[in-house]
């Protein structure tokens, strides 16, 4: 009977990761076009997937690539907002 609960909660825990990371996804998306952070919400949703997902993490990593390539956060919102 533990056996069978453990597992159910690590299965709701699971789910409910991948339904918060999906839906701020979703959400980060439709900043992009609305206004709205999207470059704040969006690395945050791919963290949270990548807690279960690898494709996740590696769009993550290429995304900190980039931020790092281009010298940062600060320096990236200064060339969008001077």
């Amino acid at each position: 009977m533990k056996r069978i609960v453990l597992k159910n909660l690590k299965q709701a825990k699971r789910l409910i990761i991948i339904v918060i990371g999906f839906t701020l996804l979703l959400i980060g998306i439709a900043m992009i076009v609305l206004p709205g952070p999207a470059f704040i919400v969006i690395p945050i949703s791919l963290a949270i997937l990548a807690t279960e997902f690898i494709w996740a993490e590696i769009l993550l990593k290429k995304i900190r690539s980039k931020f790092t390539k281009t010298g940062g956060i600060y320096e990236a919102w200064k060339r969008l907002w001077p």
